[in-house]
């Protein structure tokens, strides 16, 4: 594979032929994304004592037999409980060839309901981090963190991408891309990715944002546009363009500019530096050619933050730098790009829930 970048859809198609992504039923065409493969989750789920990582010389199923507690089937729906941890075999697996690697990550609807999903796979030292060469299963951790969840199997909760050589840009790079193609409103902040800050003081009205309520019911992943979102979260407000996040609670926020991901471009979403505050941003990170970008419909789409307070309670103010773009060439442009004639959830969005509840109308 001479391709040096992230791999686009037609390249994904490539590998799915040639056996190098291989699944126990079909792949199916809404999995395949433009720069991602959507993974569908099998028919059991493990409830463990603890998250782990297999390690070197070790399989995932070696270490289930060491922290399973017991077995959950999927095929009916099964609840997978809040503040419990649980290991779910994929359905797709992989025999990579020696100069692809892979990264995962959770999607945005997941990562919207704050169900911390990572990847593991056999070996494996690190979460969502694939080698270049891997051949073996998949797995999912899932460790729902606000709402319990109803799933079963064939549900994509995280989604994969595939990249051979050196595929992101340097900043130096990252400036000329910005002089040449607008990837940010407002002032490009550019130190090891493009950064961007949160936005709270909205144009209208004062709500900037949502925090989950601490008991609720369940919700059932299958069903779109369906939940009142008052059930579920509490209105942030804010008039003073700064919020107080209280330790452990989780928050629907959204950046204060607008982000631009060129075709022949995508982009991952990084934590920014821990000394700017005792909070983390982002659970689900993967930006699609065409996210946002003209030639694919949009006009900048905002990026939803999804915020969780750690130890202290911590003011947050307007215009604070909370994260950072980490953008990466295509091998080549992929044939349909984010929001341009496939199904983009989230393209053109601001302050926006994840697909699960109905569009939320202020009181």
């Amino acid at each position: 594979m001479a391709m040096t970048g992230v791999l686009p859809s037609q390249a994904l198609r490539q590998m799915i032929e040639a056996g190098e992504i291989r699944a126990e039923e079909p792949l199916t065409t809404a999995q395949i994304q433009p720069a991602s493969i959507d993974l569908r989750l099998g028919r059991i789920a493990y409830r463990v004592r603890a998250s782990f990582l297999a390690g070197k010389g070790r399989t995932v199923a070696e270490r289930l037999s060491e922290f399973e507690m017991h077995r959950v089937d999927l095929d009916e729906g099964a609840v997978l409980e809040k503040g419990c941890v649980y290991v779910v075999p994929l359905m797709e697996s992989l025999d990579l060839p020696a100069e692809v690697q892979a990264v995962a990550n959770a999607k945005s609807s997941t990562g919207r309901l704050d169900l911390l999903t990572r990847t593991i796979t056999d070996e494996g030292v690190e979460f969502d981090r694939i080698p270049a060469g891997y051949s073996g299963p998949l797995y999912a951790e899932i460790c729902p963190r606000s709402f319990s969840v109803l799933v079963r199997p064939g549900q994509t909760l995280n989604q994969i991408r595939f990249r051979a050589g050196q595929a992101i840009l340097d900043d130096d790079e990252l400036t000329r891309l910005h002089e040449q193609t607008t990837l940010v409103s407002g002032p490009a902040h550019i130190d090891a990715g493009l950064g961007f800050s949160v936005d709270l003081e909205p144009a209208s009205g004062s709500l900037v944002g949502f925090r989950a309520k601490p008991h609720t019911g369940v919700i059932d992943l299958s069903l779109i546009d369906h939940y009142d979102p008052t059930e579920f979260w509490e209105e942030v407000r804010s008039t003073e363009g700064r919020i107080i996040l209280d330790p452990g609670a989780f928050y629907i926020l959204v950046s204060r500019e607008s982000v631009h991901i060129p075709p022949d471009y995508a982009a991952e979403m990084a934590p920014y530096l821990a000394m700017v505050g005792e909070f983390r941003v982002h659970y689900a990170g993967f930006f699609d050619p065409g996210f946002g970008h003209s030639e694919a419909g949009g006009t900048g789409s905002r990026g939803v933050l999804e915020v969780r307070c750690h130890e202290a309670p911590f003011v947050l103010e307007h215009g604070q730098i909370v994260g950072r773009l980490v953008y990466e060439r295509m091998s080549a442009r992929p044939e349909e790009v984010y929001g341009a004639g496939i199904a983009s959830n989230y393209q053109g969005q601001g302050l926006k829930l994840s697909k699960h509840f109905k569009p939320f109308q202020p009181g």
